[in-house]
């Protein structure tokens, strides 16, 4: 069984248009999550989150695969960002809440990730595990758009998704939400790809 490419097949909600803001509806997605706040850029909780969060996914990957010769790729990072002052958001870095995440594929169940825990837990037992958890989250109707550059160029990309909610009559829902696409130690910052996409609500 060849390798099953979870990204290609959900292309419409992980590879959008550059320049054009799309609408999609998104079903409910499992996740690896955890929770924290803080500048990410100096955050060492953000750090260790994201080490452990691809730590599972890959034991995850290579105990299923082991298990049952079901292969599949290991999804991107994801962040869910917000602030107690929204329209404060972009300036306030040190005052973000985040969530960081990956998106399991179907083979992925609790009881996989119990599973998964324990062979981490013996063969990296500093790899904290217990903030990581394994949930549900649905964002149903949003808008995206993907992001070419750094980071902190993505305010005039938030605003175009935000201007088109506005303008459709729309109201922002829920929390911004990033997919990391590319490799931040390996990729010319000028060229990261991020999926930057925003929920909204019909009025």
């Amino acid at each position: 069984m060849g390798k099953i490419d979870v990204k290609k097949m959900l292309k419409q909600f992980y590879n959008p248009s550059a320049k054009e803001v799309s609408v999609v509806d998104l079903p409910a997605m499992n996740y690896l999550m955890i929770d924290g706040k803080g500048d990410p850029n100096n955050s060492q909780s953000f750090k260790e989150a994201v080490e452990a969060l691809f730590t599972l996914s890959y034991n995850l990957k290579f105990a299923i695969k082991k298990q049952t010769e079901i292969d599949y790729s290991v999804m991107p990072l994801e962040g869910l960002w917000w602030g107690d002052d929204m329209s404060k958001f972009m300036d306030h870095k040190d005052n973000w809440f985040w969530t960081v995440m990956i998106m399991q594929p179907e083979p992925v169940t609790a009881q996989w990730v119990a599973t998964a825990k324990e062979l981490v837990a013996k063969k990296k037992p500093q790899i904290d595990l217990n903030k990581i958890r394994f949930e549900s989250y649905t964002e149903g109707s949003c808008v995206q758009i993907m992001h070419i550059g750094t980071f902190s160029e993505e305010g005039p990309t938030v605003a175009r998704l935000h201007d088109y909610i506005d303008k459709n009559g729309y109201q922002k829902s829920l929390k911004h939400h990033e997919i990391y696409l590319s490799d931040f130690h390996k990729v010319n910052p000028a060229k990261m790809k991020t999926v930057v996409r925003q929920p909204f609500a019909v009025t």
